[in-house]
C-alpha cells in the first residue's frame, strides 16, 4: 500500500492523544486546576490533530460529514461516532477536574472506554480487509492498541508502567511483524486464484493490463525493497521500543522524559511507515507484482 502521510498522522497523533485521555478518565495522573488544563490540552491537540489529518487523505474532504451515516457497515463511520463521543464526554470530564476541581469517576471511566474503543475501530479499519492479508488478522488490533496505550502512559508520566508496556509493544511489533510476513502465502492467493484459470494450469502475465502507470499500481501495488525494510524495522524497533525503555529505567526527570517521548513518537511514525509500506494488496497479482 501507498503510505500517505495524512493517514501515518492520523493513526500515529490521534493513538497518542487517545491513549493519554484514556490514563487522565481513569485519574491518571492525579492532576487538577491548570496543570490539569495542559495535560487535557496536549491530550486534544494530539487526537483531534489526528483526526483533522486524516481528512487530507480524501478526495473530497468536504464530504468527511457523510461517513457519519454509514455506522452500520463501516468501521470509518463507527471510529467518527466514537471519537465524537469520547472527546464530548471527555471535555465535559475535563470542565469539572480543570474549573470546579471535581473528579466525576463514572464520567471518567466511560470517556475512557470511549478513546479505547476508538483506537480500536481504528484498527477495524484496516483489519476487516481481506484483500490485504498482513492485516486481516487480530494482531493489527492490538498493534494499534498496544503502541496508543504505552504512548498514553509515556505522556501521562507514568515511567515504570510506560517501561513496561512499551517493552510489550516492542514484542507485539516483532510478532507482528513475523505473522505479516507469512499471511499472504498462508490464505493462498496467487495469479491462479485471482484470474480463476488454476484449472487450467500455470498462470502468467502475458501484457501488463494498462500501458501506463494508474490509481491501482500508485495505491495498492506500493513495493519496498527487503533491505531497506529490515533497516526500517531496526529503526522502528529501536526507537520506539527499545530507547525509550532503556531511558525510563534510568532515574526520569523531564530532559529525560522528553527525549523517551520524541524518540516513541519517531520510531512509531517508522513503524506505522511501515505498516502500510509492506501490505500486501491481493489485486497486485493482476499486474504481476505479487
Amino acid at each position: 500500500m501507498h503510505p500517505a502521510p495524512s493517514v501515518i498522522l492520523f493513526t500515529v497523533l490521534s493513538g497518542l492523544g487517545f491513549g493519554l485521555l484514556t490514563f487522565l478518565g481513569l485519574g491518571v495522573p492525579d492532576i487538577s486546576g491548570w496543570v490539569a488544563f495542559v495535560f487535557f490540552l496536549i491530550a486534544f491537540a494530539l487526537a483531534v490533530g489526528g483526526l483533522l489529518a486524516s481528512t487530507f487523505h480524501l478526495g473530497n474532504p468536504q464530504r468527511a460529514m457523510k461517513a457519519f451515516t454509514q455506522w452500520r457497515t463501516s468501521w470509518l463511520s463507527r471510529e467518527g461516532w466514537l471519537a465524537v463521543g469520547a472527546l464530548v464526554v471527555m471535555g465535559v470530564y475535563a470542565f469539572c477536574v480543570i474549573f470546579l476541581d471535581q473528579k466525576i469517576e463514572p464520567l471518567g471511566w466511560v470517556g475512557a472506554a470511549l478513546s479505547v474503543a476508538t483506537v480500536y475501530a481504528t484498527s477495524m479499519i484496516y483489519g476487516q480487509l481481506k484483500t490485504i492479508p498482513r492485516w486481516n488478522n487480530p494482531l493489527t488490533s492490538l498493534y494499534f492498541l498496544s503502541t496508543s496505550i504505552a504512548g498514553g502512559a509515556l505522556l501521562a508520566g507514568q515511567a515504570r508502567l510506560a517501561a513496561l508496556l512499551l517493552a510489550l509493544v516492542g514484542a507485539v511489533q516483532v510478532i507482528t511483524w513475523i505473522k505479516g510476513d507469512t499471511r499472504f502465502g498462508e490464505r493462498g492467493h496467487s495469479i491462479e486464484t485471482a484470474t480463476g484459470l488454476g484449472s487450467i494450469g500455470k498462470v502468467r502475465l502475458f501484457e501488463a493490463p494498462h500501458s501506463g502507470p494508474n490509481y491501482l499500481l500508485k495505491e495498492f501495488v506500493f513495493v519496498v525493497g527487503r533491505k531497506h525494510a529490515l533497516k526500517l524495522r531496526i529503526i522502528a524497533l529501536v526507537f520506539m521500543s527499545i530507547l525509550p525503555v532503556l531511558l525510563l529505567l534510568l532515574p526520569v526527570g523531564h530532559a529525560i522524559a522528553a527525549v523517551a517521548v520524541l524518540s516513541h513518537l519517531f520510531g512509531t511514525l517508522v513503524s506505522r511507515w511501515l505498516f502500510f509500506a509492506e501490505a500486501e494488496h491481493v489485486v497486485g497479482l493482476y499486474y504481476g507484482k505479487r
